[in-house]
Order: C-alpha cells, then structure tokens, then sequence
C-alpha cells in the first residue's frame, strides 16, 4: 500500500483471507517458502531474533508471522522491525513515499447479549471477527530512531558436532526419538521419531532441523495436542494439511532455536500438493498457521522446565 494512500486500500476493506493466501501463493510459485525466516538469527543489535516484531519489541505470533516473512524475502528486507504508519509518525519516522505495506491479520471476539428463547435469561455470545491493518519494515521508514536499524556482525558458526544446548532441548520433550536406516519419520500409533544416524545427515544443523519436524509430528498424538485433520490415507487432503502443519511449526521451533533450515530433499514433492490446497481453500493457511504456532508453543515450552535455551532471550526495544 503506497504511503500516500493508506486509507483508500485499507485491507481491512478486502477479503484478508484471500490477501494473505495470494501473497503465500506467490512465495511458494517463485521457489521460496515464505515460512522460514529470512534473515540469520542474530543479526539485528536488539538481540537474537526469531519472529518479526513489533515496534516494541513484540514478537509477531501465527500466520501474521509467515506473512511478514514472505514480505521480507520478497523485498529483501534484513530488519525485523514492523510498524503502522501511524505508529512510524509516532516515533518520529515517515513511510518512503511509494512504498507498500503487508497485511497483519487481527483476531479478536465480539461480546454481544442475547435472551435465551427457552428460559428468557440474558448470556453473553462471544462472535469471532477478523481484520486486516498494514504495516511497514522499518526499512521503508526514514528518520526513526537508530536503534530500529542497527546491526552487529554475525557469529562465526560452530564447529561441527553435536550441539549438546540442542541436544538438551530435544530430550527435554521424552519423546522416544529412535535412530537407523535412511528415512526420518514419525509414526503415530507405535509414537516413535525415527531419524537417520546423526553422522549421516551433511552437516548437524541438517539434523537438528529434520528432528525438528519430525517433533513438530509428534505434537498430534492424542496424549499432547490431539490433532486430527482428517488423514485417512497417504497423500489425501488431511495428509497435505499436516505435512504443512509440522513444515511451518518446525520453522517457528527452528528459529526460537537459532537454527537456518535449508530446503528439504522431499521439499519439492510437497509443493504443488500444498499449492493446490491453499488454492482450493483460502482459510487453509490460516487453519495450518494456527495449529503450526501451538506445535511449536508446545514443543518450546519443554526449555522452561529449567534446562538453558540455546539461543538468550529476545532484548527488547528501549
């Protein structure tokens, strides 16, 4: 949305689900999965940074999340700062003449009173709404205060071994994690994450990044999430919606952990499966977004039981 126009294509005029569904669409048709974070962890002077975020620091949660993501790839954007156009001004800063907004996604509840028709009693009715508002990188903005673009050098990376921070994270989660053969799964009824030997995979983070969805797998069992998205058989539409559950809830759990996925060898064989899906149901993301952010709420809330997080909390806007 061009600065100089933010009230006249207001998203929360349009269809916000279609919006936010086309603009996926568009990553994955280019190649890319708008899902993974786009910039290295840490970058950013504020601290080691996993979510997009908000002006003062806080993070961006679910499908708002991938959107901003997706935008960031798309326009190259490093940092991870997000703002309205209100809020810029606010701050000192004004919208680059031209420049387009993403669509951030707000989800709220309507209280309203009725009478019950059978007892003549008042009760509350709480009515779900959805609306879309815009908002800007940071790198869109001029003049707002430095602390919003500086950056340090990143780490160098650490030899390879096994990381025992990550290592503590995932056994953490009791999940009977089994190794051996070539193939990383995770089967339900037995509940076993089966993955290749640690030494087979090309480098540690390749691992840690396959275990990560394979978790992600694991959180629909009965006994934690129960999620059930009508799988009956191998490559049906439930099948489609899981396998896009656990990719976008291990990139959450992936960049809570500082860790970069590469695309993944079975990447490719998914991508017109879940092109098709979003294309047939434009609440499919959403749908897959939501359970996607309580996989990875899950699975990170095992590193709060006292064992060190491997990457340091996130240091929040002044």
């Amino acid at each position: 949305m061009a600065a100089t126009n933010k009230n006249r294509n207001d998203p929360s005029r349009a269809d916000v689900y279609a919006r936010v569904t086309d603009s996926i669409l568009k990553a994955l048709e280019a190649g890319a999965r708008p899902w993974f974070q786009p910039w290295a962890s840490g970058r950013h002077a504020a601290g080691p940074i996993s979510r997009p975020l908000r002006w003062d620091g806080t993070p961006y949660r679910g499908i708002n999340v991938i959107t901003l993501w997706a935008t960031a790839m798309e326009c190259g954007f490093n940092a991870p700062f997000w703002m309205t156009y209100k809020q810029a001004q606010e701050l000192g800063g004004q919208v680059k003449k031209g420049e387009h907004g993403a669509v951030v996604v707000f989800a709220n509840a309507m209280i309203k009173t009725e009478t019950d028709g059978r007892t003549g009693e008042d009760m509350e009715i709480a009515i779900p709404y959805m609306k879309g508002y815009t908002a800007f990188n940071v790198e869109q903005i001029d003049g707002l205060p430095e602390r919003f673009y500086a950056t340090h050098a990143l780490p160098e990376r650490a030899a390879a071994e096994r990381n025992a921070a990550l290592d503590a994270f995932f056994s953490a989660t009791q999940a009977d994690i089994r190794h051996g053969g070539d193939r990383a799964f995770y089967a339900i009824e037995p509940d076993f994450i089966q993955m290749p030997p640690f030494e087979s995979f090309r480098s540690p983070e390749d691992y840690y990044v396959n275990l990560a969805h394979e978790c992600a797998h694991w959180t629909r069992h009965p006994s934690r999430l129960d999620r059930d998205l009508g799988q009956k058989r191998w490559g049906d539409a439930g099948y489609v919606l899981e396998e896009l559950v656990a990719e976008i809830g291990s990139a959450f759990l992936c960049a809570e952990l500082g860790l970069t996925p590469e695309v993944r060898d079975d990447h490719a064989a998914y991508v017109a499966d879940w092109l098709r899906a979003l294309k047939n149901d434009k609440r499919a993301i959403f749908t897959a977004a939501s359970h996607a952010q309580k996989a990875a709420d899950f699975l990170l809330a095992f590193r709060e039981a006292g064992e060190e997080s491997p990457v340091e909390p996130l240091a929040l806007v002044a």
